[in-house]
Parts: C-alpha cells; structure tokens; sequence
C-alpha cells in the first residue's frame, strides 16, 4: 500500500508526482482513493442533491409497478382488485400465491424455463465469443461485409420473423416442443457485436503470436487465450441472455400450443380468465414468475455490473 502523502511534511502529493515517482497505476489507484475519501464522483466532482433526485426518481419508476403487482396480488378478495384499496397491500398474498403455483404447475414451468434459459445462455456465450474472436482478430476476406450484416440483423424486428419461424417449426414438427423456442435462440446478432467490441481492446495480438508460436492451433489458441481475455464480458452477455430468456413471451405463446405450462412466462398468462380475470390470483403468478429472476440479480447482479464496466473500458 502506497502512502499518498510525502513523509517530511504529510502533505499530499499530485497525482502527476505519484506518477512520477510511482508509476501511473498508483497514481490513478490514488486519485480513486481520494475522490471516495472526499465523496465524489469519477469525474471528481461532489454528487449533488440533483443527482440523488435522478436516481430517487429512476428507482420509483422501476419499483412502483412492482409494489402494484405485490399489492394487487395480497387482495383477500378480488373485488378489491381495484381502485385505492388495491394499493395497500391486503393479508392475501400467501394464499393467492398458492393458488397461482398450483394453478401453473410452478415445478413444472421453473423446469422448463431453467432448460431453456441456460441453454440458450451457454450457446449464445460461445458462439458469440468465438465470432467476436474471428472478427476482431482474424484477418480473411469479406470480414467487414460479413461483419455489417450480422450487425443489420439487429434493426429487424422479431415480428417480421414470426412467420417464417413459425412454418419452419411446424414443419420440422417442433410446434408445442421447448426446442422450437431454444434453436431459433442458440446465438444472437448482439452477442457477437459486445464480444466483437471486447475482444478488439482487450486482447492484445501479440498473445495471440505467442500462442502460435508455442505451437497452438486455432481453436486451442481461443481457448487458452480469447476466453480468459473474454471472461467479464461473457459473464455480463450470460447473465442478459439469461434473464431475456427467462422474461420472453412473445415467441414461446405462439409456439408452444398446448404445452403453454412449460414456461412460466406463458404459464402466468394462461391464469387470465375468458370471462372474468381475477387480477389477484394473475399478479401472483407475476410474483411467482419475477421472484427467482430478482434472487438471481440479487446474487450474481455485482458480477454483471463489473461486466458492463470492463467492456466500457478502452484500451
């Protein structure tokens, strides 16, 4: 540990000193350390009450939904589903939860979405990761055009790919199968542009040269030295492409038929009634549904925001 002020007269030093005398990881290790010590920001200014408000703000916005579907979901009766009574929460909620579980088939869903989430997850990593290496570290032809399809493949909109998907399902007899949702999902146009985008700044080539020169072939030379380089990257796509799967909706209703029991997003929807939809017992197959995915935030969300920062880094 590297004391920041000068023994003689305990002043501190600057950081351009520190670099000097220490080197620039110290001096930026320094200036971190200062900026906590006084309250400010990376940009070294004092966060004021202006910035509290946007993130008081933007924490409202996200948590009131939540408490609605909570206090909706607690309603002892479903005609207070409604109105200002609606929005206190009521001595119902464990026993609309249990009806919403056993309603659902919950063990049976959560299986099913797990199976798809972390094979989707898995397969979209991998094959995002060893694209992103081929495109930015790999030197053939058409590597650009190749490169700005994919990319274009990001501006259409899943509605306009229902259709074909649908009748490609349906003749490959997976209509009502978790392998129709699964394939059309193995690897994503974004996956290989945030691991494109990595893999240029963190990788160095010459890494790659030593790998070649020890002798290892392509693939080891990824192996040993693009996934370990790619690691806080991966983590962070991981846990998007998990928590997209585990929230999508949209494709798996059309597809699924009859089995809609085997995802828990599809399965919470088929709680709405033809007539009459009783909201209580709707909203806690909502909490039923969100609750793993916050548990799932709440253990690995320090992971993901390190990953967002490491692939914001530069250099």
């Amino acid at each position: 540990m590297v004391d920041i002020t000068n023994e003689s007269n305990k002043t501190d030093l600057g950081t351009p000193a520190l670099e000097q005398m220490y080197g620039k990881g110290v001096a930026n290790a320094a200036a971190k350390q200062r900026r906590k010590k006084l309250g400010m920001t990376s940009e070294g200014r004092r966060a004021g009450w202006g910035t509290y408000l946007i993130l008081t703000v933007t924490i409202l916005i996200f948590l009131i939904p939540l408490y609605v579907a909570v206090s909706i979901a607690s309603q002892a009766s479903s005609s207070t589903q409604y109105g200002v009574q609606a929005m206190i929460l009521g001595p119902g909620l464990f026993k609309n939860i249990a009806r919403a579980f056993n309603a659902i088939k919950f063990w049976q869903a959560l299986g099913g979405t797990l199976f798809v989430a972390t094979i989707v997850s898995v397969s979209t990593v991998f094959f995002s990761t060893l694209a992103g290496y081929s495109f930015a570290k790999l030197r053939f032809r058409g590597r650009g055009i190749l490169f700005t399809i994919v990319i274009g493949t990001m501006t259409i909109p899943q509605q306009l790919s229902v259709v074909p998907l649908y009748i490609m399902a349906n003749k490959a007899g997976l209509f009502g199968s978790l392998w129709a949702v699964i394939i059309p999902s193995l690897v994503s146009a974004f996956g290989v542009f945030w691991m494109t985008q990595y893999l240029q700044d963190a990788l160095p080539y010459e890494l790659i040269e030593a790998a070649r020169v020890d002798g290892c072939s392509m693939f080891r030379t990824f192996l040993s030295v693009a996934v370990p380089a790619a690691r806080p990257a991966a983590a962070m796509l991981f846990l998007f492409t998990f928590i997209a799967q585990w929230t999508n909706y949209f494709w798996p209703m059309l597809i699924l038929g009859p089995n809609k029991n085997s995802l828990l997003t599809v399965a919470a929807a088929t709680l709405k009634g033809a007539y009459f939809t009783d909201y209580t017992m709707v909203m806690a197959g909502v909490v039923l549904t969100t609750f793993p995915l916050l548990l799932l935030f709440f253990v690995a969300g320090r992971q993901l925001v390190s990953g967002i920062m490491a692939g914001a880094v530069k250099g």
